[in-house]
C-alpha cells in the first residue's frame, strides 16, 4: 500500500504517537501494589505513588491533545520489495474424500495382534536369554535375576553365585516387567509396521528397529539397571532383541488388517449413514 493512503501518512513520513515511559512507570506501580499484599504495606504505598505519578504523566501525554511525531520513511533502497502474487494454484482436498495419501495409513493392525505379537516376541527373547544363562553361566536364573535387578535392590548388589540361584521375588518381578514391556512394544509395532515400506517391512521391523532401541538403551543401563549394565553380554543381548523383533514383528505382520475411519466419508464418520438406515427401516 502506498504511503499516502496509510492512516496518518504525510509527505515527509508517518505520524505516530511520541514514545513515552509513563505507561511503564504506571505498570511498575501496579505491580508493587500487588506485591505489597504478600510483603509489606510500605511496598503497596510506594507502588500506589508510582502508579499515580505514571498515570498523571500518561494522561498529560494524551490530553488535551495527544503528542505525535513524524517518523520519516526509509530510503527507497531499504524498503521491502512489493509482494509478488504467484499465478499458480493448488488443488484443495475435498472434505470427507477418501482414498488419497493424506489419510495414510489406510489399514492398520488390530491392537490384539500387538498383544499377541508382543507376548510371542517376549517368549522368544526369554528362551534365548535362558539359553545364554544355561550355556555361559550354567543357570537359567542368571538372566532372570539380572532383569529383576531393576526393581529389586537385593539383586542389584548380588554376586554371581546368588544370581545363579532361584529367587521367587526376582522371578515374579522379572516375569511381570518383561511381560508388560513386551506387550507395550508389541502395541507399538501395530502402529509402526503399517507406516514402514511394505516390501521391507520385515527388515525394518525385525532388525533395524531392535538395533535402534538397543542403541537407545545403551546409555540408560547404568541408571535403570546397573547390575545388567555390569554383567550384560552385548552380543547375546542384541541377538535376543532381534529375536523379539523378528518373531513379534512376524506375528503382527501376518495378522489381519482393518480399515481405519480415515477412509470413511465425513457423513460415515459422523454416523449420518446410520441415522438414514434407521429411518429407512421405519
Amino acid at each position: 500500500m502506498d504511503a499516502e493512503h496509510d492512516h496518518g501518512a504525510t509527505p515527509d513520513g508517518v505520524e505516530l504517537p511520541t514514545p513515552t515511559a509513563w505507561p511503564m512507570l504506571a505498570a511498575l506501580g501496579i505491580m508493587l501494589i500487588a506485591g505489597g499484599f504478600v510483603t509489606s504495606i510500605i511496598v503497596s504505598m510506594v507502588g500506589f505513588l508510582l502508579s499515580l505519578i505514571g498515570g498523571i504523566g500518561w494522561f498529560r501525554e494524551l490530553f488535551p491533545l495527544p503528542n505525535h511525531e513524524i517518523v520519516p520513511y526509509a530510503e527507497p533502497a531499504k524498503r521491502a520489495a512489493p509482494i509478488k502474487i504467484s499465478p499458480r494454484r493448488i488443488s484443495h482436498l475435498a472434505l470427507g474424500a477418501g482414498g488419497h495419501r493424506a489419510y495414510y495409513p489406510l489399514r492398520v493392525h488390530r491392537y490384539s495382534a500387538g498383544i499377541t505379537g508382543g507376548l510371542a516376541g517376549g517368549a522368544a527373547m526369554a528362551v534365548l536369554a535362558m539359553l545364554y544363562g544355561l550355556i555361559l553361566q550354567h543357570s537359567i536364573w542368571y538372566p532372570i535375576n539380572l532383569l529383576a535387578a531393576a526393581g529389586l535392590p537385593t539383586m542389584e548388589t548380588a554376586d554371581v553365585q546368588s544370581l545363579n540361584q532361584f529367587h521367587l521375588s526376582a522371578f515374579i518381578i522379572a516375569v511381570l516387567s518383561h511381560g508388560v514391556l513386551s506387550i507395550l512394544v508389541g502395541m507399538l509395532y501395530t502402529v509402526l509396521l503399517p507406516m514402514l515400506p511394505a516390501r521391507y517391512e520385515w527388515f525394518w521391523g525385525g532388525i533395524i528397529i531392535p538395533l535402534i532401541w538397543t542403541a537407545m538403551l545403551y546409555p540408560m543401563f547404568d541408571i535403570v539397571n546397573p547390575a545388567l549394565a555390569t554383567h550384560v553380554d552385548w552380543v547375546w543381548f542384541i541377538i535376543c532383541q532381534i529375536s523379539f523383533g523378528l518373531v513379534g514383528g512376524f506375528v503382527v505382520f501376518k495378522s489381519q488388517k482393518v480399515e481405519t475411519m480415515q477412509t470413511w466419508s465425513l457423513a460415515a464418520r459422523m454416523g449420518v449413514h446410520a441415522m438414514e438406515a434407521e429411518e429407512e427401516e421405519r
